[in-house]
């Protein structure tokens, strides 16, 4: 019975909180009924009626809280007045403090939406000058249980209001801080969300721009060598299939990032780096392109054990580079990689002697601006420009060991 009871209780409370004029003006009907209750039944004097007067400034008084949340401190002023005014003109009469409960009720309101500081001021001014005319103009004696019990009322008006007042700003500031919190947390899952697909974009384009230019090569090799000379067709349509049997596996560990933790499928072998970079310069070798290597082999063995994203990410900027030397260094262009290694740093350097960029050219393209976000990931700098006063292009990078803080 009780379960079903409550939301038939909360409707009102609803309706109450929906229409704030309304539930004043049933605060100050049952306050004016409080007073009227208070001043019949007070100190066992109930056959003495309260005067004309002190109803008529009673109803005043408790109409004015009406208007309690839209001017609380004129409500407040207003109250006080008429209260001291029912006290100086009901001298020589039995007491009839209760008037005062709509100053309660209204220092309340003062109090609780009121800063500390200045509610404070006007519960002390009220207190102090509702306190001090009961004294001075009540009935005597000055210390009778009337007049404490006034100040006691008024005082306990300004310490509760104050009280609500610090409740209702903590869980505004504890609403305020989740919110905060969460937009923060929705934030960053939007920009992890768009790494990982930046870092994913990066990946395919290195995979795919760099097999299907092999590709595209030893296709067009086959086509145009089909006739004349068939054997050296068929060496290049060998190619073909081992680039693009490359290209699928490449494709197919890359996209395996996708899956979730624990899939078996998800892929298990290590990402290319320069261990195999003699198997990226022999394929573009078979394609046509002169590759050297500074130091040969031997350089290659210097560089030595290298962090996992360091290794990935010299292995793909020399691949981006020789695949752009292919595309667009024209024929008969040789391409140099030097690799060198520092105490804090390696630096990755691929040059060409072709035509594909004339001296002060300006370079672009998302392979380019790919390599260089690579770079930047790690906290290095990759330079990517024409090689001064000769014909050809270089990019040279320099990726700290240590990565970035």
């Amino acid at each position: 019975m009780s379960s079903l009871a409550v939301p038939g209780m909360a409707r009102p409370h609803r309706w109450l909180r929906a229409h704030p004029v309304a539930a004043d003006s049933l605060l100050s009907l049952a306050v004016f009924v409080i007073v009227l209750i208070g001043s019949f039944a007070g100190r066992g004097r109930a056959t003495e009626a309260p005067g004309a007067g002190f109803l008529v400034l009673s109803a005043l008084t408790c109409a004015a809280l009406a208007a309690r949340r839209a001017a609380p401190r004129t409500v407040l002023g207003v109250t006080s007045a008429l209260t001291l005014a029912e006290i100086a003109t009901d001298r020589g009469g039995p007491p009839r403090t209760q008037i005062a409960m709509a100053v309660v009720v209204a220092l309340y309101t003062v109090a609780a939406r009121t800063e500390r500081p200045a509610a404070w001021r006007f519960a002390l001014a009220t207190v102090a000058g509702l306190t001090a005319a009961v004294m001075v103009l009540g009935a005597p004696p000055w210390y009778s249980p009337e007049n404490l019990g006034l100040f006691a009322w008024t005082a306990l008006a300004g310490a509760v209001g104050d009280a609500v007042r610090s409740r209702r700003a903590y869980v505004a500031a504890i609403e305020e801080r989740a919110v905060r919190a969460e937009r923060t947390r929705e934030e960053e899952a939007r920009r992890r969300v768009a790494e990982e697909r930046l870092r994913i974009a990066r990946e395919l384009h290195d995979v795919v721009a760099h097999h299907i230019a092999l590709v595209n090569v030893q296709a067009g090799v086959a086509s145009h060598i089909m006739d004349s000379r068939p054997d050296q067709a068929k060496q290049a349509l060998a190619h073909v299939r081992e680039a693009s049997r490359s290209a699928l596996s490449e494709l197919r560990a890359t996209v395996g990032l996708l899956r979730q933790y624990g899939d078996p499928e998800a892929p298990t072998e290590p990402a290319p780096g320069l261990g195999v970079l003699d198997q990226l310069v022999d394929g573009f070798a078979r394609a046509g392109l002169d590759v050297a290597v500074t130091g040969g082999p031997e350089a290659v063995a210097a560089v030595g054990t290298l962090p996992a994203a360091v290794d990935l990410t010299a292995y793909r900027v020399v691949q981006e580079a020789l695949t752009n030397v292919h595309k667009h260094a024209g024929p008969g262009a040789r391409a140099e990689i030097t690799l060198t290694r520092g105490p804090d740093a390696l630096s990755v350097t691929v040059q060409d002697d072709g035509t594909g960029c004339p001296p002060g050219g300006a370079p672009g393209g998302h392979g380019l601006l790919g390599m260089r976000e690579r770079v930047a990931a790690l906290g290095g700098e990759c330079v990517a420009a024409s090689r001064g006063g000769t014909p050809g292009f270089r990019v040279h990078a320099t990726l700290p060991l240590r990565g970035r803080p």
